[in-house]
């Protein structure tokens, strides 16, 4: 198994710190594809050395391990803040969604980039991995909903749970930030349409 990478410690150099540098690299990676990217190409949009890049890390998959990691770590530290709350497992699933969201336009590139890796590498297959033990959070919660005779039983759970984040991935398609539109209001829109469909009817009502 590949070794986690460590990111090199040093002063730095003029002009970019290890974060902007990674910011920038995302951008590239999103752009013309992790594969279809060099250390050159980064170099030149970055308009420093190679070498300058190598002070800060050891390569261009170490880039790539730090950006994956900041959009797993997001969507982690989401589902430990739900597992937390002392609530039915409906609103859990539904706190999860909107945090989720949060952390997709909080840090839309990094997310883009997750979704977009196919395997090819072995940080792409451990990044892929993470991803399906976050899905099995959200088919537990959709499970469990549906023990506790909120959700509908006859959608089965997994495909709840992939159909529920299929919604919720999509965004990285089409939003783009703006001051009149922020991850509330988005997901308020996604659980109106989500849980709506997913909740039992009570008397005719959507519980």
């Amino acid at each position: 198994m590949t070794r986690a990478v460590v990111p090199r410690r040093g002063p730095g150099r003029p002009g970019y710190d290890l974060e902007s540098l990674l910011a920038v690299a995302v951008g590239v990676f999103n752009e013309r594809g992790y594969d279809g990217t060099s250390m050159e190409d980064l170099s030149q949009r970055l308009g420093i050395s190679k070498s300058a890049i190598y002070h800060h890390v050891a390569s261009k998959e170490q880039l790539l391990a730090l950006a994956l990691d900041r959009a797993l770590d997001g969507l982690f530290e989401v589902a430990a803040d739900v597992r937390r709350i002392d609530a039915p497992a409906i609103d859990r699933l539904e706190q999860l969604v909107r945090g989720s969201i949060e952390v997709l336009v909080e840090r839309l590139p990094y997310v883009t980039l997750l979704l977009r890796v196919r395997g090819n590498t072995e940080v792409e297959r451990r990044a892929m991995a993470r991803r399906r033990q976050f899905d099995r959070v959200v088919a537990a919660l959709v499970k469990q909903a549906e023990a506790d005779g909120d959700v509908r039983p006859d959608v089965d759970p997994a495909v709840a749970a992939r159909l529920l984040f299929g919604l919720v991935n999509s965004l990285v398609e089409w939003y783009r930030p703006r001051r009149d539109f922020d991850s509330v209001d988005i997901s308020d829109a996604v659980c109106a349409i989500a849980f709506d469909g997913l909740r039992i009817r009570r008397n005719g009502r959507r519980r």
